[in-house]
């Protein structure tokens, strides 16, 4: 079982001087995915948080092979990245074996992305897709995602008199992928470093294409003080609202299970975007969040405990 030492140990992929915003978890969630790597990484980026702020021009953070991306594609070209490097290796150019990993954010990943995401897993390319989840389309101000939990207030769906913000519940992106039969896929949150370390030293070594999704709150838009982004974090996994858990071949392990379930109103409370649910004429908002939290976590709980593979 990896440690804190494990990661810290190893070189830092993601330089310090980025201009990512005071309490952003993204460095940490990047930096321990890429120290469970025993191979040379190549990292394909796509626009959003973490392109925009590691590569100011004309300088990079970046201290591995870097490729930036549009929003749409980033698992086509690690996937075009792939297959050149197997093609070069074939003829004998290449002999380091190596590790492609992809970076997208929410609204690269569960929207704009999603064709050439579903593409690449299908075909069955081998690299290591990540999402930097933080639920919205932040880079860009706030827009509603497909990741946008019920309830929250964004730019585009906001909430006021006639509106709770989002009526939508989010997608469920890694049972999405794990669904095209890929080896591995997981669900991890930016407070628990050992876990994202452990979930990534998995992901790199299957046989097939692997997904990682792990929570990113966004000091910015979630509206909450920068020194509370992990506790944000470990309270969505607290409340069930974001478990802890991976697919190994179709089938389900939980990684964690809170010994005291909190209620959801721990999560949400102190968000800006969700100050509204707590107004006496929305709280019946909070009780319908608190029935969809539950009854995803009941679910998952019954394919953990059939043994039956998705």
């Amino acid at each position: 079982m990896a440690t804190y030492q494990d990661i810290v140990s190893k070189p830092t992929p993601l330089a310090p001087g980025h201009r990512m915003c005071a309490g952003c978890g993204i460095p940490a969630i990047v930096n321990s995915i890429i120290a469970a790597s025993d191979k040379p990484v190549i990292v394909a980026n796509a626009t959003g948080c973490l392109e925009v702020t590691s590569t100011i021009y004309p300088f990079s953070a970046w201290n591995v092979p870097w490729v930036h991306l549009t929003f749409e594609n980033a698992a086509a070209v690690a996937a075009g990245i792939e297959t050149a490097y197997k093609a070069l290796k074939k003829r004998g150019k290449i002999k380091d074996d190596v590790n492609i990993i992809a970076f997208g954010g929410d609204g690269g990943t569960y929207d704009i992305g999603i064709q050439a995401l579903s593409g690449a897993l299908e075909r069955g390319h081998r690299f290591l897709y990540v999402v930097y989840d933080n639920e919205g389309y932040m880079n860009t101000g706030n827009q509603r995602s497909g990741a946008t939990p019920f309830g929250a207030d964004t730019t585009t769906v906001p909430a006021g008199t006639k509106s709770i913000g989002k009526t939508q519940w989010r997608k469920n992106i890694v049972e999405i992928s794990a669904a095209h039969r890929i080896p591995y896929a997981a669900q991890a949150a930016a407070h628990n470093v050992v876990d994202i370390y452990n979930k990534a030293k998995k992901a790199l070594s299957a046989d097939g294409p692997s997904f990682l999704a792990v929570l990113q709150p966004c000091t910015t838009n979630w509206k909450y003080d920068t020194a509370l982004t992990m506790k944000y974090s470990k309270l969505a996994v607290e409340t069930n609202f974001w478990p802890l858990y991976e697919i190994e071949n179709g089938k389900v392990h939980i990684n964690y299970k809170p010994k005291e379930r909190k209620p959801i109103e721990e999560f949400l409370k102190g968000q800006g975007r969700y100050r509204h649910l707590f107004k006496p004429e929305n709280r019946y908002a909070i009780e319908e969040f608190q029935s969809l939290v539950d009854e995803e976590w009941e679910r998952l709980l019954k394919l953990e405990e059939s043994g039956a593979k998705l």
